[in-house]
């Protein structure tokens, strides 16, 4: 199964699940088969709403074929009663062979900004291993953003940039920490 398979299967019990949900309510649903790859397909997905209008919804799966070969996937969402919200998204394959690919994300919005990363992992059967991740966050109040890039290789070692911008996206001297 593919990762984008596994993510859109994922996105829609996500759907469902916070479409079911009632004022105050919780669930949980698990489930577990065979597959027609000769393996196993199963997961969970949960959620719950508040009283005053938060609520979250997650969900998590794993498919493998029988061969050797795995795919997990997670993801969840929340928003709470002051208009913040996020989710989160992850996908990792594992080969028979050992290799891997992981790939994730998450993005969150509230009133005091915005806040994403996304990046991925792969490491081939002979352990060679490429990583890469993008995060940036935008301060409400002033439109500044941060925005840090890093990526690791198994022959150049670790890099990491971060650049800053104003509200019209000119670039500026990041703030010292």
């Amino acid at each position: 199964m593919n990762r984008r398979t596994v993510s859109m299967a994922l996105a829609a019990a996500v759907a469902l699940a916070t479409v079911t949900l009632d004022a105050q309510a919780a669930g949980r649903v698990h489930f577990a088969r065979q597959n027609s790859s000769g393996g196993v397909t199963a997961g969970t997905v949960a959620g719950g709403r508040g009283p005053d209008g938060g609520a979250f919804v997650r969900g998590r799966g794993v498919r493998t074929d029988g061969q050797g070969n795995v795919t997990a996937a997670s993801g969840g969402a929340f928003k709470t009663p002051s208009g913040a919200s996020g989710a989160r998204a992850g996908v990792t394959t594992r080969t028979s062979n050992g290799a891997i690919q992981h790939s994730s994300g998450f993005a969150a919005s509230g009133p005091k900004g915005d806040v994403s990363s996304k990046g991925g992992l792969t490491k081939s059967a002979d352990g060679t291993i490429d990583q890469s991740r993008t995060s940036t966050a935008t301060n409400a109040a002033t439109g500044n953003t941060v925005t840090s890039q890093s990526s690791y290789t198994s022959s150049g070692g670790y890099s990491r940039s971060v650049s800053c911008t104003n509200s019209s996206g000119a670039s500026i001297t990041c703030p010292k920490h």
